[in-house]
């Protein structure tokens, strides 16, 4: 039976584990998780943020996902959007999922990010 998800693992090009960490930490506010040794050789990094994991794999002939997503849930969406602008990166409203505030954003190599509040939440 399942019982949880571990990671989402996305792709990358190769040699983008810099972009990467500038992104997953400095603007998403993730903290970066050792690969261990066995895995660290294949590059790529992990980033963790409470319970969510991100996997970035190196990936020789990468294309990014364009629709395929991890649909990350954030509180005080408001305030999150505002940081990852203030950062420099692009944040696209969607009002099309009723019940949620959301909004896409895309990591420095071209992966689509999702990022959702439930709407209730809001108004606690």
């Amino acid at each position: 039976m399942l019982s949880a998800v571990d990671h989402v693992q996305l792709a990358a090009p190769p040699g983008s584990e810099d972009a990467l960490r500038a992104y997953y930490v400095d603007i998403l506010g993730m903290t970066e998780i050792p690969k261990p040794p066995a895995l660290a050789a294949r590059g790529g990094c992990w980033f963790r943020a409470g319970a969510v994991q991100l996997h970035l794999g190196i990936e020789p002939d990468f294309s990014p996902a364009k629709k395929a997503h991890p649909g990350l849930r954030v509180t005080g969406i408001e305030a999150y959007a505002a940081r990852l602008v203030a950062r420099g990166a692009v944040v696209i409203w969607d009002d099309g999922l009723p019940g949620y505030r959301r909004f896409y954003s895309e990591d420095p190599v071209g992966n689509r990010l999702e990022f959702l509040e439930p709407a209730l939440s809001r108004q606690r």
